[in-house]
């Protein structure tokens, strides 16, 4: 017999080391973050150009700890464009209205943030997320921000209906129906944002909103007259929004 020739035998494969609590490294490789998503918001500019073509900038800024800055940026922006568009609400009335609705308008819809700005992280909170205050008052700042960028957009439209029309209750209805909108919109900021965040916030996110709203409406009726004339700046009584709407749709007012 002729003697064979045993093959080498191979190396056996060797199991990946375990990480700490015996679990074993993930095989896929981590996923690598949108490079566009990490660009940074260094203006007032770069933020408008942020939050109404990649939300996710903004989103990623809050994230990685850079509050401060953006939500000052996002606040001037609201501040501003409502700054503005109250004064296209103003025309309408001309005189003292012309400085008193800007103020009214920017004041009513930051305050109202503020407002349920505790109620937003509380719910944030429950819902199980890890999102710190600052994260959830950037994105709140955020919602704020595009709602009055889309006030702008509606201003020219508004502009012309107030030099074309003498109804309190027309351009009431017209001004409101603009605000709805643009907070829709606002709103979906937000739940995008929330979603980045890893937090279940859907149902919660839908309650929050509809307290947004009825404080917002609120405040529309507890700084009229925002569109017509008055002799005071602030109103002399109390009243809820509702029951103001019921007397100028009978007018009584």
């Amino acid at each position: 017999m002729s003697d064979q020739q045993i093959p080498p035998l191979s190396n056996p494969p060797v199991a990946p080391p375990l990480l700490a609590g015996g679990t074993p490294p993930p095989t896929n490789p981590p996923i690598v973050e949108n490079v566009s998503d990490q660009q940074p918001v260094t203006g007032i500019v770069s933020a408008v150009e942020a939050i109404l073509r990649h939300p996710r900038r903004i989103h990623y800024q809050l994230s990685k700890g850079n509050t401060a800055g953006v939500i000052s940026v996002l606040l001037f922006i609201a501040a501003f464009c409502a700054l503005v568009y109250g004064f296209i609400v103003g025309t309408f009335s001309g005189g003292t209205q012309l400085w008193a609705a800007p103020i009214k308008v920017a004041g009513g819809l930051l305050v109202s943030g503020f407002i349920c700005l505790p109620s937003l992280y509380i719910f944030c909170c429950l819902s199980g997320s890890q999102a710190r205050l600052g994260e959830v008052f950037g994105l709140l700042a955020g919602m704020l921000a595009i709602t009055t960028i889309l006030l702008i957009g509606f201003a020219p439209v508004a502009w012309v209906f107030s030099q074309s029309t003498e109804s309190v209750l027309t351009m009431g209805t017209l001004h409101l129906l603009f605000w709805m909108v643009a907070t829709i919109f606002g709103l979906r900021f937000l739940a995008r944002g929330f979603s980045q965040l890893k937090a279940g916030t859907n149902g919660m996110l839908m309650l929050w909103g509809a307290i947004f709203l009825l404080v917002a409406l609120q405040m529309t009726t507890a700084l009229r007259p925002i569109i017509g004339k008055s002799d005071h700046f602030f109103p002399a009584t109390k009243q809820f929004f509702l029951s103001h709407w019921y007397e100028n749709l009978n007018g009584r007012e």
